[in-house]
C-alpha cells in the first residue's frame, strides 16, 4: 500500500512531467532517490516563481514568499508542513542541501515580486542570476551526487549561462510584465539610454546588446564545461544535458539575431531527445 510520502512524491513527479520543462529528460537519468530530490527542488522553484509572476499586489507576493521562508525554517527544523517541503525533507538530510541556497532562490524571486526589474546594472544582474539560477545549481549538483568542491563552479557558471539564455529568449515576454533584464551598462555602450521599454525594444542597436550578452553566456558555458570535466562523470550527466540543450538554444538565438522579438525561438523536441541521448550516455 502506498504511504503518504510516496503518494506526495508521485504527485510532484507528475507535476514536473506535465510542466514540459526541458530538464525533465535530464532528471529522469538519475537514480530514484536523486530523481525524487530533483523533482522536489524543481517543484519548490516553480512554486516560488509562480508567486513572483502571478497577478496580485506586491504585499500579497511578499506574504507568499515570507511564508516560504518560514516553511524553509520548518524544513530545517524537521517539521515541514506543505507537500513540497515534506518531499524535500529526505533530500535535505541525505544530500546535505543547504538552507542558504533555498533562501537565495526566494531572495531572487523577491527581486521580481517587489519591483519590476528594468535594465539593472551588470552587478545587479549577476546577483539576480546567482539567486534564481546558480543557487538552484548548487542544490542540484548535490542532488546529482557530485562531491567535488569544483561542482559549485559548475553551478556558478552553468546557472548564469542558462539564465542569460532565458533572458535573451524572453525579452518580449518579460516586457509584458514590465521587466527588462538587459543590463544598463551594455545598453548605454550601444547608445540606448531610454527608460521606455518600447523604445529600447525597437532600437536598431538592440541586437548588438544581445550579441554582447550572448558572448558572456558563451563564456559561462565554456567555464561550466571545463569545471564539469574535473568532476566525476556520472553525477554530471544531467548538467551536461542541460548545458547542451540550452547551448543549442543560444546558438539558435544568435543565428536569429533578435530580428523580431515576437518570434518564438526554441529547440525542437527531436533535437532535445538527441542531445539527451548523446550527453546522457557518453
Amino acid at each position: 500500500m502506498m504511504d503518504a510520502t510516496q503518494a506526495n512524491t508521485g504527485a510532484i513527479a507528475a507535476q514536473v512531467k506535465a510542466s514540459g520543462t526541458s530538464f525533465y529528460a535530464a532528471m529522469r537519468l538519475l537514480p530514484e532517490a536523486r530523481r525524487d530530490a530533483m523533482f522536489a527542488i524543481y517543484a519548490f522553484c516553480r512554486e516560488v516563481d509562480d508567486i513572483a509572476d502571478e497577478e496580485g499586489s506586491q504585499e500579497e507576493k511578499r506574504r507568499g514568499l515570507a511564508e516560504w521562508r518560514a516553511e524553509i525554517d520548518r524544513l530545517y527544523a524537521g517539521e515541514p508542513s506543505g507537500p513540497i517541503a515534506q518531499a524535500l525533507l529526505k533530500p535535505v538530510r541525505e544530500f546535505k542541501l543547504r538552507r542558504d541556497d533555498f533562501i537565495a532562490v526566494i531572495d531572487g524571486m523577491e527581486m521580481d515580486a517587489t519591483d519590476a526589474i528594468q535594465a539593472p546594472d551588470m552587478a545587479l544582474l549577476d546577483l539576480y542570476c546567482d539567486r534564481v539560477a546558480s543557487a538552484v545549481g548548487r542544490l542540484s549538483v548535490r542532488a546529482f551526487g557530485a562531491t567535488e568542491a569544483i561542482a559549485d563552479d559548475v553551478a556558478y557558471h552553468l546557472g548564469r549561462a542558462l539564465q542569460l539564455t532565458n533572458i535573451l529568449r524572453d525579452i518580449e515576454e518579460d516586457a509584458g510584465r514590465g521587466r527588462l533584464y538587459l543590463p544598463r551598462d551594455l545598453l548605454a555602450r550601444h547608445g540606448i539610454v531610454s527608460d521606455d521599454l518600447g523604445v529600447i525594444r525597437a532600437h536598431p542597436h538592440l541586437p548588438r546588446v544581445c550579441r554582447d550578452l550572448a558572448a558572456t553566456a558563451k563564456e559561462h558555458f565554456a567555464k561550466a564545461d571545463a569545471a564539469m570535466r574535473q568532476c566525476a562523470k556520472e553525477p554530471m550527466r544531467p548538467a551536461r544535458i542541460m548545458g547542451a540543450v540550452y547551448g543549442a538554444l543560444l546558438d539558435k538565438l544568435i543565428a536569429w539575431d533578435w530580428r523580431d522579438l515576437t518570434t518564438e525561438i526554441k529547440v525542437p523536441k527531436w533535437r532535445k531527445i538527441w542531445l539527451a541521448v548523446r550527453y546522457g550516455f557518453l
